[in-house]
């Protein structure tokens, strides 16, 4: 979920800055609604941002140098001036140098932390099982020992993900059901829930892990299958590509949509006592009715034929074939189906959500066919 972050010097424009050093904290937990993200860069940061912001926060944000390129999600944010610009600051660093990491908590003493930085592609986990497990797990653990050492009370969120479950015995998953992940991202996700409800038990941390599903949205980079799918299908639809080619089409998930979840990870934090949470639709959808779904919001239907590596869908006004299925793309391990039970988020944060399968679907296509209407007309 976002870039892999970390702790350094702080970046108050869109132009990076010299290193700084604080003389004086940013915020103090104690007095001012100040929150610390890693991973803001990414899909659920970006959003989360905003969430935070409106809710009249101090956000400061954690991004690698190396992750700059990766920045359009936050410079888009702080480009809309809504905001006054110290109420967004930005630090250069990563989580592997916990010195850095300890020296910037004690500068801006943020009363709220949320740990959403890590390799966060399941298949590329499989190719990078060590890095994946550095940045997820280790980082994890570097982050609840720095709180660990804080002299006042921070509260901690943690993305867990339902990669941790992998192949469940019982359908729908909850909270209390057991772990048992089957791919290397799904193995360090495990690892480090564990670890947050052991710093919550041993050292009274306020420590929750939430439990999220597949959330989706047209921020969601392009390495990842739905937004490949809706990609695909706008470019389809205008004459920029002709196949797209996706792996297995039977794969089903739980999708939920992103700017929803954000609420639930906020909302987490501000219970009186720390707990671990599912997020999900209870829903599972299949890779080709959200391939269907998107295809029919540029206004193509298709045709399904084949199965397995042989299937095909077809536009059915032409006749063409506009998706195939590659076996490169297969995992060597897939997860069963995953789906969310979330009774215990709804009973006790209010939350449910509302944009659901082939909605997020539909709701993806139609900004990709936005985006393609303002390059058209720019």
């Amino acid at each position: 979920m976002g870039c892999h972050t970390g702790a350094g010097s702080n970046i108050t424009n869109a132009i990076p800055m010299p290193a700084q050093t604080p003389t004086t904290p940013a915020t103090d937990s104690r007095t001012h609604r100040s929150a610390f993200i890693t991973g803001i860069t990414g899909q659920d940061g970006s959003y989360l941002t905003e969430h935070l912001l409106a809710q009249g926060y101090t956000v400061h944000g954690l991004v690698r140098r190396a992750s700059m390129f990766n920045r359009s999600r936050i410079d888009k944010i702080r480009a809309r001036q809504e905001y006054p610009a110290d109420q967004l600051v930005l630090h250069y660093g990563d989580l592997s140098d916990l010195t850095s990491v300890r020296r910037l908590l004690r500068q801006i003493s943020p009363r709220e932390v949320y740990h959403l930085a890590g390799q966060s592609h399941v298949g590329l986990s499989f190719e990078i099982p060590e890095v994946t497990c550095h940045e997820i797990g280790m980082a994890t653990l570097g982050l609840l020992e720095a709180l660990r050492d804080l002299d006042y009370p921070v509260r901690f969120y943690h993305a867990a993900s339902s990669e941790i479950f992998g192949s469940p015995v019982v359908s729908p998953q909850t909270e209390n059901s057991p772990f048992n992940p089957v791919n290397p991202y799904g193995c360090a996700k495990a690892f480090a829930t564990q670890l947050c409800r052991v710093y919550r038990r041993a050292y009274g941390i306020f420590s929750c892990s939430g439990i999220a599903y597949n959330h989706e949205s047209p921020r969601r980079g392009e390495n990842f299958v739905t937004r490949k799918i809706t990609l695909g299908a706008t470019r389809i639809r205008h004459g920029r590509q002709a196949v797209l080619h996706l792996g297995n089409l039977e794969a089903k998930r739980d999708w939920g949509y992103a700017p929803e979840y954000v609420v639930a990870m906020w909302r987490m934090l501000q219970l009186e006592s720390p707990e671990d949470f599912v997020l999900a639709t209870g829903r599972a959808c299949s890779i080709r009715e959200f391939v269907a779904a998107a295809f029919a919001e540029n206004g193509l239907e298709l045709a399904f034929e084949g199965r397995g590596v042989e299937e095909i869908a077809r536009r059915k006004d032409t006749g063409e074939v506009v998706v195939k299925v590659d076996s490169r793309y297969f995992r060597p391990i897939e997860s069963s189906e995953l789906v969310g039970d979330a009774s215990l988020a709804r009973k006790s944060l209010g939350w449910a959500p509302q944009t659901i399968g082939t909605d997020v679907a539909s709701l993806m296509a139609r900004a990709e066919s936005e985006q393609v209407r303002l390059e058209q007309a720019g």
